[in-house]
């Protein structure tokens, strides 16, 4: 079943929102407030650990409602079905998208092409637990015999950023396997992780669909190479041990050296960067062990089941994405921050940056014509309390309106209050902070409480005056785990898809990631060639430079 090809401009609830837009670009959060004591009480969502308290946005009721309205008039509802139920959502690649099979209870049911997928998903988590439970107990050794120390996962966008996220979100949960990435076809990069390597106990994960990615292949040669080394007395045959790839091409998997039975295996109607929950997950299932692995999915399973049937106005991506809707189209707000109050949680800024810029990032619609209207948002951000002494100064006082999600943990896993408490300070106040801001009757009060003169203070008073009035979401969670950080995960998953849906686009190709690559692979020809084709004068200059210099 086809996705709906709905212009959203072109609906009744578009135009409803664009008159609405007009009373409340002006809007004050803090009137609002006075104006509903229950204003709260109205504007969040608890489920499970989780607590969403949207309050603190620039809406009312007729806003949530015509934001509903607009989410019904476009076949939200009908596109989850289609969605879950793996029809052809991403018709540019003729594919189902079912990364949500993957966390799917082992009863389901869920057909691609008439047949259930879900026997398959099982055989393969099987074989994860029993690869993860050999390397962490030590029964699979390297070519000395040795246990293995270190893991080192080589891929690059959905085959890095999830795994990476991931294992850095759950440090606290790891075992003793130390874990490295290497994305970067950078020669820098791989090197450096290399030289703290020992070849006896480092076991090596390439993460390529394919196995033909450019930046995978090359570090996975150059490691395959230092692994080789004369210095290490080791053989061809040692690779089987020290190498396991997930991908499809077992022919070129093979002719790598890696043993068939230790290729984990991937589907086409996963994408890439939703890709963490399956075999390109292994390094994660490695890090932090299988039974982490398997709460990580489960987590983003309750979610999924939360998405599939909670009504919109209790549903929490719906909820999320209609806010973005909102500010993206009508503010006319192009960014948004995602500031995690865990240094845990550090890569999940730039994980998101690439599940919703990738997806998102599209200029045609459904129907094949190029839309009038903004879609996508740029996702950015860092952990608090850093980010308040980085960039927070933009937010609070600077010409952009971003809205930004405060994603904090009631509980720390140290259990150190102190800490806890003081950061936890920050993230209350911050968000109070951006709505309330500060009149300019308060810094006068405060100059006249600490004597300063007429003169100095007439000078200070507008530099020293906040707007507030500046959007937020407060997610608050009991405690980050791996059950809850795959709940987190999933719900940002859903925020993206209910975007597309209403912007009406396909959220889950990526056409113009090819671009740049077929370029590169041309230019890269001449730079071995030594001979400069046909280019704008920009590039054939740069590259006649390079050439020169190098």
């Amino acid at each position: 079943m086809a996705l709906n090809t709905i212009n959203p401009t072109e609906t009744f609830a578009w135009k409803k929102l664009e008159l609405h837009y007009i009373e409340m670009q002006k809007a004050s959060m803090q009137e609002l407030f006075q104006l509903d004591a229950s204003r709260t009480d109205k504007f969040n969502l608890k489920w499970n650990e989780f607590l969403i308290d949207y309050s603190k946005n620039i809406i009312n009721q007729e806003t949530l409602q015509l934001l509903l309205e607009l989410a019904d008039e476009v076949g939200l509802k009908s596109a989850i079905a289609d969605y879950f139920d793996g029809a052809i959502i991403n018709q540019t690649e003729n594919r189902a998208v079912l990364h949500t099979a993957l966390r799917a209870k082992e009863s389901a049911i869920i057909n691609v092409e008439g047949n259930n997928v879900v026997s398959e998903i099982y055989e393969v988590k099987r074989k994860i637990k029993e690869f993860t439970t050999e390397v962490i107990s030590g029964e699979r050794t390297g070519y000395t015999g040795k246990q293995f120390t270190d893991v080192v996962n080589i891929g690059i966008g959905g085959s890095d950023l999830g795994p990476a996220m991931a294992v850095e979100a759950l440090q606290f949960y790891k075992n003793q396997l130390n874990v490295h990435f290497v994305s970067n076809v950078d020669g820098d990069h791989v090197n450096e992780i290399i030289k703290k390597l020992n070849p006896e106990t480092t076991l090596f994960v390439i993460v390529s669909k394919t196995f033909t990615t450019q930046e995978t292949l090359t570090n996975s040669e150059t490691i395959r190479k230092w692994f080789l080394s004369k210095d290490f007395g080791t053989t061809p045959e040692d690779i089987a041990k020290h190498f396991v790839a997930v991908s499809t091409n077992i022919q070129k998997v093979t002719e790598f050296g890696i043993n068939p039975n230790n290729v984990f295996p991937m589907w086409d109607w996963v994408g890439g960067r939703f890709s963490l929950w399956s075999a390109v997950g292994l390094t994660i299932s490695l890090a932090v062990g299988y039974d982490n692995f398997d709460e990580l999915l489960q987590g983003a399973n309750e979610m999924d089941e939360h998405f599939k049937t909670a009504d919109f106005d209790k549903n929490m991506p719906v909820i999320l994405a209609l806010l973005s809707v909102w500010y993206n189209n009508f503010f006319g707000a192009e960014s948004e921050a995602l500031i995690p109050y865990t240094q845990y949680l550090q890569k999940l800024a730039p994980y998101l940056q690439q599940g919703t810029m990738e997806s998102n990032g599209k200029s045609v619609g459904r129907d094949g014509k190029p839309v009038n209207y903004q879609t996508g948002t740029i996702i950015w951000g860092e952990p608090g309390t850093n980010a308040q002494h980085a960039f927070f100064q933009l937010i609070h006082q600077g010409t952009k309106l971003i809205p930004a999600d405060f994603i904090g943990f009631i509980t720390p896993l140290y259990g150190d209050n102190d800490h806890h408490d003081k950061l936890m300070s920050n993230f209350f106040a911050q968000t109070e902070a951006l709505m309330h801001g500060k009149s300019g009757e308060q810094v006068q009060a405060e100059f006249d409480e600490q004597g300063v003169s007429e003169e100095k203070a007439k000078f200070l008073l507008p530099f020293k005056i906040f707007s507030g009035n500046k959007p937020t979401n407060t997610i608050l969670i009991q405690k980050l785990s791996p059950k809850t950080l795959g709940s987190l995960i999933a719900l940002y998953e859903h925020k993206i898809f209910v975007q597309g849906i209403i912007w009406n686009i396909f959220s889950f190709d990526q056409w113009g990631v090819e671009l740049g690559k077929q370029l590169a692979n041309s230019i890269l020809e001449e730079i071995n060639t030594k001979t400069v084709k046909s280019h704008d004068s920009s590039t054939t200059f740069l590259l006649n430079h390079f050439l020169l210099n190098k």
